[in-house]
């Protein structure tokens, strides 16, 4: 059986030649719509990315997946003010950034900021602190939208306020992680009229994807601040 050492991306972050999978993996894992392939030579790769025939490509060389892109509502309402999230951290734990957009009375604010070493879920977390912290006022219901389950879980199945309650234990009387940055969110989400939505990230959707991006260039570009939180 030939083993597969050369993957071809048509559509990905960066489309090309690649020979080994977790450098291609980056470039197709949650992208909208990827399309890539597995071939045993580097030459049957180049055929199918220049001519796209794979008619004399044996099946048992190929492989490919589509990701059909999942569209999140893009722009508030009247009366509300929408939150887009993100954050990221090169390494995990390593340099990190958040990133978010207030969508607010037909008015767009960028956010974004970056800590020297610190995790993905607390930039993640620490995205949605500083876009509340940043509201002008908090008279509009809130809705976010996060591709992170564990912030959005940990608010809707009421994980963190559990925790709280809990002396911030889990049920098997473990630590919660991140407590600091939970007792922020819960303090500052008591008093709004807030839902939180999970989307897909990659996914096509121009806010989230923007998020991503502010999040990313912030971990990697600072400046770089210390996350007194993180240990």
């Amino acid at each position: 059986m030939n083993k597969k050492k050369v993957y071809a991306i048509k559509r990905g972050r960066k489309p090309g030649i690649y020979h080994d999978w977790p450098t291609a993996r980056e470039q197709v894992y949650e992208f909208p719509g990827a399309v890539y392939r597995g071939f045993s030579s580097e030459k049957e790769a180049r055929q199918w990315l220049l001519t796209g025939n794979t008619d004399t490509l044996k099946k048992s060389n190929e492989t490919e997946k589509k990701i059909p892109p999942v569209i999140a509502p893009s722009e508030p309402g009247l009366a509300e003010t929408v939150i887009y999230t993100d954050g990221a951290a090169l390494g995990n734990p390593g340099p990190g950034g958040y990133g978010a957009v207030i969508l607010r009375n037909g008015k767009q604010t960028e956010l974004s900021g970056a800590f020297s070493h610190t995790t993905n879920n607390r930039m993640e977390m620490l995205a949605v602190i500083k876009a509340l912290e940043h509201l002008p006022a908090r008279d509009l219901p809130v809705r976010i939208f996060s591709d992170s389950s564990y912030l959005v879980n940990g608010i809707n199945r009421g994980w963190a306020e559990k925790w709280r309650k809990n002396g911030w234990l889990k049920p098997d009387k473990t630590p919660a992680r991140n407590r600091d940055l939970w007792s922020r969110l819960l303090e500052l989400i008591e008093p709004l009229r807030i839902s939180f939505t999970w989307v897909r990230g990659h996914a096509g959707n121009q806010w989230n994807e923007h998020c991503d991006r502010l999040a990313v260039n912030a971990a990697r570009n600072g400046p770089w601040e210390k996350d007194e939180g993180f240990k």
